[in-house]
């Protein structure tokens, strides 16, 4: 990702003709924050990969029960329950899986069902997100303790010699400021993917309630028709 470019044009630091001998060298110079960030950049790539099959699978999924769950409506108006919750069961989709917990579970409480339901289904699209905002803070703290350290290191071998190279000092500061370049990188990297996914869960978030709230409609309605017609006219006196 970034973190690798970084390392890549930042190689000759290492001053070898090997590019992977290199980076290995600017690893071990850069101290043990230019690791946990390689972790850190590592993790980021294994959870936005995921994460976007994830949402490329829901997407299709969305799309192939689209006209389930209109269908599912009409089923319900009807007050035809059990073929709304069998056709909710054989079609793909989220908001398919939440109206099958609803038809199932409606004498107990519809509004509880699906709500839980729903809550439940948005977990799953949020797993991965919390550990992305984690890494987006903690990488340029990880990148600013490196580059401290590196000065210390740069430094201390100042106040042990006499004389020293002012080469050997700005070379060691220059290899100081990779770790927080690496950090800002690693940070840049899950930031962009985790606003995406942040707002596709917001996104199927009012979907699912705009559906939910379609439903319930159309349970209400069912139950009307359902009333008997004598009761449904106001006695008159």
């Amino acid at each position: 990702m970034n973190m690798f470019y970084i390392l890549a044009t930042m190689a000759p630091l290492a001053k070898q003709d090997d590019p992977l001998a290199a980076l290995r060298n600017i690893f071990d110079r850069g101290g043990f924050a230019m690791w946990l960030l390689l972790a850190c950049s590592l993790v980021t790539t294994a959870i936005v990969v995921e994460r976007l099959l994830v949402f490329w699978r829901n997407r299709r999924a969305a799309a192939a029960g689209a006209s389930a769950v209109d269908q599912i409506l009409q089923l319900t108006a009807k007050g035809r329950y059990d073929e709304a919750e069998a056709c909710s069961r054989s079609a793909p989709g989220m908001a398919c899986r939440i109206l099958a917990q609803g038809l199932h579970h409606r004498e107990l409480g519809l509004h509880d069902s699906l709500e839980e339901s729903a809550n439940a289904e948005i977990d799953q699209l949020r797993r991965g997100l919390a550990v992305l905002d984690t890494i987006i803070t903690l990488a340029p703290l990880l990148g600013i303790l490196g580059t401290v350290t590196g000065i210390i290191r740069s430094f201390h071998v100042l106040g042990i010699n006499d004389t020293v190279d002012p080469s050997v000092i700005s070379g060691g500061i220059a290899e100081a400021l990779l770790t927080t370049a690496a950090g800002l990188a690693v940070a840049i990297a899950a930031l962009i993917p985790f606003n995406y996914f942040a707002s596709q869960v917001k996104l199927r978030a009012r979907s699912l309630e705009h559906m939910i709230h379609k439903f319930e409609m159309a349970h209400n309605r069912s139950l009307q028709n359902a009333m008997p017609s004598e009761s449904k006219d106001t006695p008159g006196f």
